[in-house]
């Protein structure tokens, strides 16, 4: 795995701040956690022990996983992007030409892709079905519920 991961300047922070947290407060936490199931005796019978175990090993998998994406970020800031087609980072508004409803996406990198805030990853069939295209275009995306067809109306980069 030494392919670069496209990833925000906001994502990248984030990705930052949650491996900052996960060293300096969760694994001191579980260590402690231990530390008391231990106390209390025989641990094969010992379910706060079992708990504490399966919680290291969840935080020091995901400090790996961070470390190794931090280290393959190809950080890109969307503010420094000037462009008219829709690239990675973009701000894309479209309109569903069956329904008239308007939606704004941002493409982002697969860690950082959240629907709930209106982010997609690139690597989604939207994302990917949006890349290269321009303002007033209408596209046409395969997804689960079948073919819809969007206009976009708006892109930006900040």
């Amino acid at each position: 795995m030494s392919s670069s991961i496209p990833v925000t300047t906001e994502g990248y922070a984030r990705l930052q701040e949650e491996l900052k947290n996960l060293v300096r407060v969760e694994r001191p936490k579980v260590v402690q956690d231990i530390a008391e199931a231990r106390a209390h005796g025989d641990l094969s019978e010992n379910a706060e022990y079992d708990a504490a175990k399966n919680r290291q090993g969840f935080v020091e998998g995901r400090i790996k996983e961070l470390n190794d994406k931090i280290a393959r970020a190809q950080v890109i800031n969307p503010a420094t992007i000037i462009s008219n087609k829709i690239v990675f980072g973009a701000k894309v508004t479209l309109i569903d030409v069956d329904t008239d409803i308007e939606v704004t996406y941002q493409i982002v990198g697969e860690e950082e892709a959240e629907i709930k805030d209106g982010k997609i990853s690139i690597t989604s069939p939207v994302g990917r079905a949006l890349i290269g295209h321009e303002v007033d275009e209408e596209v046409r995306i395969n997804v689960p519920s079948g073919i819809r067809v969007y206009e976009i109306t708006n892109i930006e980069y900040s």
